[in-house]
């Protein structure tokens, strides 16, 4: 593709995704960790090797999910705030949605017990009782919980 005389090995990316792809990059940037020679890189950056930033599931009296296109044309639906759990009772083999009454833990980060973030292993305290996320709510759009 050309642009004013310039030449790009790829089709040409808007600004604000260049800024996104920079931020989150997820790729190899061929760097040392101990610094010092830094390989060439022998391709630019693709904007599928672009993350984006932590949705962070927060826990909320309603529920709001958002819904994002990603790769390839799918969709992922992230949750964004979260007041209800499908909990599995392993004893009865049953499922039942229930309410979220509080965060005792989260073993990923000690700060997101105080911010309210629930995340993939967390231990949240619903009607039935104590209950570990086994789904990630950020990627899945949906907390399943087994009651421990």
């Amino acid at each position: 593709m050309r642009i004013r005389g310039l030449t790009f090995k790829r089709p040409f990316i808007s600004g604000l995704a260049m800024a996104k792809l920079a931020a989150f990059y997820q790729g190899n940037d061929s760097k040392k960790v101990t610094g010092g020679f830094r390989a060439k890189p022998y391709r630019v950056k693709r904007k599928a090797l672009g993350g984006g930033p932590p949705t962070n599931t927060r826990l909320s009296n309603k529920e709001k999910r958002l819904i994002e296109r990603v790769t390839g044309g799918n969709v992922k639906i992230r949750l964004s705030e979260a007041g209800y759990a499908n909990v599995f009772d392993k004893s009865s083999g049953t499922s039942k949605v229930v309410r979220i009454l509080r965060i005792i833990e989260s073993p990923a980060n000690s700060d997101f017990i105080k911010k309210g973030i629930i995340v993939k292993g967390t231990i949240i305290e619903t009607e039935v009782g104590r209950a570990v996320v086994t789904s990630r709510p950020g990627q899945d759009g949906v907390i399943n919980a087994v009651k421990i």
